[in-house]
């Protein structure tokens, strides 16, 4: 039975886009509509610490609310804008894949709490098997220690395994070094990376998963 990792934000579901409704949103609130550009940048797809782009929005924007507060809110309030296209869950179908034989693992950076949400808000939890959580599990990707946890969640050992994710080092650079295929989730970017390459290239989440269902035959 194949293994299929996945990552979440950027991939499954467009994490940016969520932000940048929420953004938009929130700089009007405090009358700063016109720096939405700004923010975007300093989020840089959510790899900005929290608490860093707290402390920042509160130095530009003179804002009085504690960082733990804006931390907060940068964590869970663009969850409420995150959505999951039809193509993905059609992809995903539990029924189908499981039909094929594979197994699905959605594996993740970020807080258990957030990510959590973010599955419970798309209802992609009802099309994986599991989920890791870097939070959870104490190792984030690109470590290995994250894929060999994806790979015990389902009891599946890690050979001839698939990965899915947009993050050139985090997704692509992790299966790499760990010996599994890939499929990069472009949104339109060139590789650039010489010292590896993805085994494939997709647009899209629902494109890639495609892709490697053509790929194995299955």
């Amino acid at each position: 039975m194949p293994l299929l990792l996945l990552d979440l934000d950027n991939t499954l579901i467009d994490r940016n886009a969520a932000f940048r409704l929420w953004a938009n949103e929130f700089l009007s609130t405090i009358g700063a509509a016109g720096d939405l550009a700004w923010l975007m940048e300093a989020d840089a797809d959510g790899y900005t610490p929290r608490s860093s782009l707290a402390q920042q929005l509160r130095r530009r924007y003179q804002l009085s609310c504690s960082v733990p507060a804006l931390v907060e809110v940068l964590l869970m309030q663009h969850v409420n804008y995150v959505t999951v296209e039809d193509a993905v869950l059609d992809n995903l179908d539990v029924a189908r894949a499981r039909a094929r034989g594979w197994k699905l693992v959605v594996v993740t950076n970020g807080t258990v709490r957030q990510q959590e949400a973010k599955l419970a808000a798309t209802g992609l939890g009802a099309h994986i098997d599991e989920c890791v959580i870097s939070e959870e599990v104490g190792y984030a990707k690109p470590s290995p220690l994250i894929f060999h946890a994806a790979a015990q969640s389902v009891g599946m050992p890690l050979r001839d395994g698939w990965m899915v994710g947009d993050h050139p080092l985090a997704d692509i650079g992790g299966a790499h070094n760990m010996g599994l295929n890939s499929v990069w989730v472009s949104h339109g970017r060139a590789w650039f990376n010489h010292e590896f390459v993805p085994t494939l290239v997709a647009s899209t989440a629902a494109v890639a998963i495609s892709m490697i269902h053509a790929k194995s035959g299955r």
